[in-house]
């Protein structure tokens, strides 16, 4: 079984992409031997309401629900988000959240962001946090240039301990190492493994020295990246068959109540 924690479906408006349908992602996932794929929606990014675009979601996944599992996109600064969220919820169905603080221009520090993660906190839905879609070195002169700091989402871990975040498509993962060092490993942080490296200065296996196995998971970047490289790290990392298996299901089945 192999679950990818980090897909999207929808279309990004600085490039083309290619199977960013729920069915041309269907397909992309079977070529690669991927059982389930956790979505959001790319559109919900750039709507002025974010809501639309879980709807669109929700509504295009409805024939592959067995696969695609759908996490909100919501933004803490728009004011009908309590709402949405328990429409997310309760009529789509969704298992989680995905935020973007830096297209919505809000800190996850913020005291909307604070309200937001509270009512995520009660619901038991995890908040995956996406570090950048792109690399910013080519972004689009209307894109972001930059990436949510790893410092930033550490730091609002600290400060909402019953929250459970993600990081997703982080090229590095040297805050958490320091944490680690200085004997303060964070509690309430998983790190997914695709844009890590598995040879050169292995930072998925120093992450799993940190953190344990228990708090990595797997994730590709589909469509935004091919699925191959991340495969290929599972595949040469120097830990037992039974570790991998966490990496790529039992951890994130776990964080979303997957029956």
């Amino acid at each position: 079984m192999i679950i990818d924690a980090s897909a999207y479906i929808g279309h990004w408006p600085f490039r083309r992409l290619r199977y960013n349908t729920a069915e041309g992602l269907i397909s992309l996932m079977d070529r690669n031997g991927i059982d389930k794929a956790i979505v959001s929606s790319i559109n919900a990014v750039f709507y002025k309401n974010c809501q639309e675009g879980n709807e669109e979601l929700a509504e295009e996944i409805e024939p592959y629900r067995d696969r695609l599992i759908p996490f909100a996109t919501l933004n803490p600064k728009y004011i009908a988000w309590r709402e949405d969220l328990e429409r997310c919820v309760n009529d789509l169905g969704m298992k989680g959240l995905r935020l973007y603080p830096l297209y919505h221009r809000y800190s996850l520090l913020d005291p909307e962001s604070r309200e937001l993660l509270q009512e995520a906190a009660k619901r038991k839905l995890p908040v995956e946090i996406p570090v950048m879609l792109v690399d910013p070195r080519q972004h689009h002169w209307m894109d972001v240039d930059t990436q949510v700091s790893l410092n930033d989402i550490l730091e609002a871990a600290d400060k909402n301990l019953e929250n459970t975040f993600i990081i997703l498509n982080s090229k590095t993962a040297d805050p958490v190492l320091e944490r680690c060092k200085s004997g303060k490993p964070p509690k309430n942080i998983f790190i997914e493994m695709s844009r890590l490296t598995a040879v050169l200065n292995k930072s998925i296996q120093a992450v799993i020295s940190c953190l344990g196995v228990e708090k990595v998971v797997f994730g590709t970047g589909i469509p935004f990246h091919y699925a191959k490289p991340a495969l290929i790290k599972m595949e040469i990392l120097d830990i037992s068959e039974e570790e991998k298996e966490k990496i790529y299901w039992k951890n994130i089945s776990k964080l979303i109540n997957l029956s």
